[in-house]
């Protein structure tokens, strides 16, 4: 029986980055992933072909819509299977550069599907049906998440396609319907919608992306709606049937009334995503998660000795940069040091065009707590490296305590908002106030000036730039 100080279980960015941070901290550590490559969802069918094909799929737009006004006369023509080749090139790349760190850190990759076998051991399972223990003085779940069901409508991923699916489609629908208006199904909307095709997005709620400031929210979807999606909110799919060249979807209002029928070539089932801790032997250690599959956890330690739990199997937003903090921490525990994640500093990104950032607390979180705050807020359309690149979409807008000035929020809806979003991460680590950033020079023309601009406006001396 091989013995390790740590055996992690689920090679995504928490299991790898944990598996890492031991091999740096001399712990003896076992990976254990059932799949033929690392890197979890986010690697394989998640984060990186996602960004792959959004990058891919505006640049095809902006050349057919855009270059022209820059002088650049070109007529696109779609090379699907070629779009999708370099999609995952970049995918094969990646997985490559994190079996390459796992050997530099003398990491043991155990090829396998991984359960817990009672206190200290854990099973794996190979593809040949061989059966290995491990005995394990701490074991790390880092088992990640899949997507969410819905009665009524079956993935077959033909018709009816989830996140996986909806990355490599054969051909560009005529019309695409993504149930759920989060930020999955609004970004594979975008890819397929810039390549060409009808986007309806229908949503249980009466507004998209729940959680994200309201005001930028309200921005985004004109935006998007500007851009050809179109919207059913207030709305829910009750059935889907699908057939050798369709799919029927019917759909209900919330609130009550008749029923319809929307015709779709393909269907994306994008309602959120769901732990994955079924099968995992959990009850062999007297683990017992809640109705949604999520372990609770106290710093990363769960009730059973020696058995740890980090990212979308915990509580807290289900983000790969999210699950590398929570890694680091809870092996740094582990090693006998102090980890600490702050989730309020973790930031969220949406990446289409323009792109959507945001950290901290939004306007409603701050009201619903009866935290008195002010907001400083600066559109792009005055900022002037957008206006110089006709991407004067959106804006920045600080959230900052009416009392101490310190930050609280940030929310920007516009161009490489993502990119933007940092400066403030750090800004609220080292609890800065709005006239930190305000008084701080930033490089002229650049987006960032919007950040700035955006802190100035918290105190009514915002410039244009």
């Amino acid at each position: 029986m091989a013995q390790y100080d740590v055996v992690i279980i689920g090679g995504g960015p928490g299991g790898y980055n944990a598996a890492i941070r031991a091999g740096q901290l001399g712990l003896k550590t076992a990976l254990v992933e059932k799949n033929p490559t690392l890197g979890g969802t986010c690697l394989n069918v998640g984060c990186m072909p996602s960004k792959a094909l959004l990058h891919a799929s505006e640049m095809f737009e902006a050349a057919g819509k855009d270059f022209a006004h820059l002088g650049i006369e070109v007529t696109p023509r779609l090379n699907l299977p070629q779009m999708m080749g370099q999609k995952a090139e970049s995918v094969l790349a990646l997985t490559k550069g994190i079996e390459f760190l796992m050997k530099k850190n003398k990491i043991d990759w155990i090829k396998g599907y991984g359960k817990l076998a009672g206190p200290g051991k854990v099973e794996v399972t190979g593809e040949d049906g061989a059966v290995t223990v491990l005995e394990a003085k701490n074991t790390v779940i880092a088992t990640g998440s899949e997507p969410s069901g819905l009665p009524g409508v079956t993935v077959d991923q033909k018709r009816i396609v989830d996140s996986t699916g909806a990355l490599s489609l054969p051909e560009v629908p005529k019309h695409l319907v993504v149930i759920g208006a989060g930020i999955i199904g609004l970004e594979l909307g975008s890819v397929w919608r810039r390549l060409g095709a009808q986007v309806t997005v229908v949503e249980f709620l009466d507004r998209i992306t729940p959680g994200m400031d309201t005001d930028t929210a309200k921005t985004f979807q004109r935006g998007l709606t500007k851009q050809g999606m179109t919207f059913k909110l207030g709305s829910k799919v009750t059935g889907a049937k699908a057939s050798a060249t369709g799919v029927e979807v019917t759909v209900e209002p919330v609130a009550g009334g008749a029923a319809e029928t929307v015709s779709a070539d393909y269907v994306l089932l994008a309602i959120g995503r769901r732990a994955f801790t079924e099968g995992l032997g959990l009850e062999s250690v007297g683990i017992v998660p809640d109705k949604r599959g999520v372990i609770d956890t106290d710093h990363f330690r769960t009730t059973a000795p020696g058995v740890w739990a980090i990212g979308d199997v915990i509580h807290g937003p289900m983000l790969a940069h999210k699950a590398e903090e929570d890694a680091v921490a809870c092996i740094e525990f582990i090693a006998g040091k102090v980890g600490h994640v702050d989730y309020n500093l973790v930031p969220s990104v949406v990446y289409t065009a323009p792109e959507v950032a945001w950290v901290g607390q939004t306007e409603e979180q701050l009201k619903a707590a009866g935290v008195a705050y002010k907001v400083g807020k600066f559109p792009f359309s005055a900022n002037s490296r957008a206006k110089i690149n006709h991407e004067t979409e959106g804006f920045a807008k600080v959230l900052a305590d009416a009392k101490t000035d310190e930050i609280l929020g940030v929310h920007i809806i516009g161009p490489q908002a993502g990119e933007l979003i940092g400066e403030y991460c750090v800004a609220m680590a080292f609890r800065a106030a709005s006239e930190d950033i305000a008084r701080t020079c930033h490089p002229h023309p650049t987006r960032s000036e919007a950040g700035r601009q955006a802190a100035m406006g918290v105190e009514g001396w915002t410039m244009q730039s």
